[in-house]
């Protein structure tokens, strides 16, 4: 029991909103374009602290001066989130805070229909979704993406300055490897836990005898080796206008008994790693947060079959669940 209820005013398409939450599944079914997808994301913002689609000003609803979610929980807490056009304010526990504070946050398992289409997606598709969930894990982790990112902007700026020259970049160096070290230890650490049960919740999905591991692949081997490349690269980059190598062009690749997919997965196999991932990440957040997270499915059961459908229920029982369902005329909600 996470969340009791959510009202949404000028949230995208939505002018005024409420949802009233049941304690085990609530199901909001409506016409594709009818801003299903949106009330999940305005929860996943109040429970986040950021949406998982969009900037604020394509999420404000067109003419409108603001918008407000105000969620409740269960047990009477209140978050509210206010954007006015330009910034954005939280308010929780009789605060009022630019971001929302890590104590507030809440872990979700988001499921989205392209999710589905992982194994298949680009390395840059790859590296977002689970830069995501390894940054829900650890807060450390969130703290290492943000400086290197910034680092690594910081650098790719001066890069693209004519007069720049190979020392004006140390510092940068210094730090994107720093920063860039932290984020490969942890992909390592992460991607080992997963793979420790990968397999075996694969099987009970799939109903097979087939072994499937996640692979991760980073062109960085150590910290010496990663600052003697960034200066090595100085001339290339500085014709590039960016920073050509480093963790920011990692990758992670789906292996079945031993071969990388790579398009060659069927749909079934696709569709049964993608939903042990879903349940090993519930399992590592209960594990390490010590938390049950709220699950948000956004119209999945569409593309799912019935066998896959029934182990998605049955592995979230325990969660509060709030998901999405295509159906005729406008919103309406079943618990």
């Amino acid at each position: 029991m996470i969340v009791r209820s959510v009202r949404l005013s000028n949230f995208r398409s939505h002018e005024s909103f409420v949802l009233e939450c049941d304690t085990q599944t609530t199901t909001i079914i409506g016409e594709n374009g009818c801003g299903k997808t949106s009330i999940l994301e305005a929860i996943y913002e109040s429970l986040r602290g950021k949406s998982f689609r969009a900037a604020d000003k394509e999420i404000l609803r067109r003419g409108a001066e603001f918008y407000r979610v105000e969620l409740e929980y269960y047990d009477g807490r209140r978050v509210v989130v206010v954007f006015d056009g330009e910034k954005k304010e939280f308010l929780a526990e009789d605060r009022k805070t630019r971001r929302l504070p890590k104590k507030v946050q809440y872990p979700i398992v988001l499921f989205e229909p392209d999710d589905l289409h992982l194994v298949g997606s680009s390395p840059t598709t790859r590296r977002g979704y689970f830069d995501r969930v390894f940054g829900q894990l650890s807060e450390s982790y969130g703290v290492s993406l943000a400086r290197y990112n910034k680092v690594l902007k910081q650098r790719n700026d001066l890069l693209k300055d004519t007069e720049a020259q190979a020392g004006d970049l140390f510092s940068w160096n210094i730090l994107l490897v720093k920063y860039g070290v932290e984020l490969l230890e942890a992909r390592r650490r992460i991607v080992e836990k997963i793979n420790e049960r990968f397999t075996e919740i694969y099987r009970s999905i799939a109903e097979n005898g087939d072994e499937v591991r996640l692979e991760y692949v980073s062109e960085v081997g150590s910290e010496s080796e990663f600052l003697g490349e960034l200066e090595r690269n100085f001339e290339r980059d500085s014709l590039l206008g960016h920073t050509s190598y480093g963790v920011h062009h990692d990758n992670y690749e789906f292996v079945f008994n031993g071969v990388k997919a790579d398009g060659s997965a069927s749909r079934g196999e696709v569709r049964s790693s993608v939903l042990a991932l879903k349940f090993i990440e519930a399992d590592l957040v209960l594990e390490v947060l010590d938390k049950r997270p709220l699950v948000l499915l956004d119209d999945v059961f569409s593309e799912l079959d019935d066998v896959r459908q029934k182990c998605l229920v049955r592995n979230f029982k325990d969660n509060q669940i709030i998901l999405t369902s295509v159906g005729s005329g406008g919103i309406s909600c079943r618990g």
